[in-house]
């Protein structure tokens, strides 16, 4: 949006002297020369100051808070009403469930427009920062509600240099959520944990440089009496110069390991309900394994002994690398070559090279027409085209990654930028172990947000998902309480799976 236009007739001066009569008043102290200076010499040495209800912090990157930002209480109150009688869509993808607004750029709403068109800010903080600004300026609304989400993220996309936020909410708590949690970053320029929260509060703007490491995230709570009261938000950036960013980290993948090659056939029979060796009841995958078992590793999971390693963020979750004995044991079950071969049958996929391919189902129809064709006096039988010359199968591989993972309360994985170029033809193996899940696993094409797939865990019970390299996957925030168990059920803290990832 273009703050600097300029009158072309007395016309557009009549017109411009009406919607100035909206135009908001912000907060005096801003056009104080000794308060400009001392935020300009604090934002570049990356100290603190403050001056009445302006506060400036550089820990753990430089942000200012500025409330009673508008001065005028009617208008305040106009423009709260004017944005909450906007359209509202919910959205939802792995970084956010929110509901935005319509866009503000064309809205005629006197105190929207009076909002957008305050230029001296922007050139006060282009003097601030040093920095030239462009009159072009992103403006947007977001209403929460409670479990909405817009997780840890940095803000930056070309051209970003400032963002900020003014809030609309009423009375409101740390209690009630919805804090600008504020990351701070490791060794890496990656988000390590939140060291700073920003309590929204009614006419309060908070605005930062975005920067690699401007980590921030907005996370509301399940009501705790199903108030669902709304957290509206004016979200605005300016464009300018971006700053220059270090190379982007990426962490190395799960290493991928072949199939054990001993025959722990026995384990099939040892670890799993029986129907499921069953052909003709392999396509029920519930109960997956047998309750005894089933039950024995869900408690040595809860132990206290044992030790959990957290990934992320923004991977929010944990995971186990050194297992109880009843927990390797069915780690190695499903790593066997006769698990693999068990999954084989479940899905048709070649993940064994005993597992029967199309050619060698071919090759079992070409055998009995020859057989018909012996009866009857004709021949022609072609070998199938997976075999030597010999007649010998020739072998495969297949490699899988596992992990073992416990969630809790506010976990989640995120999408990266490398996800998609490095998508392969995978099976998907979810075994959830302990309690019942909140939150679920969604699948999405590539750059699209609607989901394809989603797969809600359901206690030792086989999930199966085939991908292609256009599929991709994410655990979706978890926030949600499970209704079937009570507020004060201990085991609804955590919950534990098995995933699973085979490449045939």
């Amino acid at each position: 949006l273009n703050s600097d236009r300029k009158d072309a007739s007395s016309s557009e001066k009549g017109k411009k002297r009406k919607k100035s009569e909206e135009r908001a008043e912000l907060y005096a102290l801003l056009e104080d020369e000794d308060v400009k200076r001392g935020v300009k010499e604090a934002w570049s040495q990356r100290a603190r100051y403050s001056h009445g209800d302006l506060e400036l912090d550089c820990h753990p990157f430089p942000h200012c808070i500025i409330r009673n930002f508008i001065q005028s209480d009617s208008f305040t109150e106009n423009l709260q009403r004017e944005l909450l009688d906007l359209n509202f869509h919910e959205k939802s993808n792995d970084l956010y469930k929110l509901n935005p607004s319509d866009g503000l750029k064309k809205r005629k709403e006197p105190h929207i427009t009076g909002l957008r068109l305050f230029g001296w800010f922007r050139s006060w903080l282009g003097e601030v920062l040093g920095v030239e600004l462009k009159p072009t300026v992103d403006i947007s609304c977001a209403k929460y509600q409670y479990t909405d989400v817009l997780l840890c993220h940095d803000d930056e996309l070309e051209g970003r240099r400032v963002a900020f936020i003014l809030y609309f909410v009423p009375p409101w708590e740390s209690s009630d959520g919805g804090t600008l949690d504020l990351f701070s970053a490791d060794d890496h320029f990656q988000p390590h944990s939140v060291v700073k929260s920003l309590v929204p509060s009614w006419n309060t703007l908070v605005l930062f440089e975005v920067s690699p490491v401007s980590f921030h995230q907005v996370v509301l709570p399940i009501p705790p009496d199903n108030n669902h009261t709304l957290h509206t938000s004016h979200l605005s950036r300016f464009h300018g110069p971006s700053l220059e960013r270090p190379p982007r980290h990426t962490d190395p993948p799960l290493p991928r390991s072949p199939h054990l090659l001993r025959d722990v056939s026995l384990l099939l029979l040892e670890w799993l309900t029986p129907l499921h060796l069953d052909v003709d009841y392999q396509s029920q995958l519930k109960n997956f394994l047998k309750e005894e078992k089933f039950k024995e590793v869900s408690e040595a999971l809860r132990s206290t002994d044992v030790q959990w390693t957290k990934q992320g963020p923004p991977n929010r979750m944990t995971s186990l690398e050194s297992f109880p004995q009843c927990v390797s044991a069915c780690w190695e079950l499903l790593f066997s070559e006769a698990f693999l071969l068990l999954l084989s049958n479940f899905t048709g996929l070649i993940l064994h090279y005993l597992s029967p391919s199309d050619e060698d189902k071919e090759e079992e129809k070409d055998q009995e027409d020859e057989q018909e064709r012996e009866a009857t006096g004709s021949s022609g039988y072609k070998p199938s085209a997976n075999k030597n010359t010999k007649g010998v199968l020739l072998p495969s591989t297949p490699v899988c990654v596992g992990e073992l993972r416990r969630w809790a309360h506010g976990d989640y994985t995120l999408l990266h930028d490398g996800d998609a170029s490095r998508a392969e033809y995978a099976l998907d193996l979810l075994l959830p172990l302990s309690c019942p899940v909140w939150g679920f696993t969604s699948y999405i094409a590539n750059e699209e947000d609607e989901e394809l797939l989603m797969v809600y865990p359901e206690v030792n019970s086989l999930a199966l998902v085939y991908r292609d390299k256009e599929t991709l996957k994410f655990v979706k925030h978890i926030i949600h309480r499970s209704s079937t168990l009570p507020i004060g059920d201990s085991c609804w803290r955590a919950v534990y799976d098995f995933s699973f990832v085979y490449y045939d």
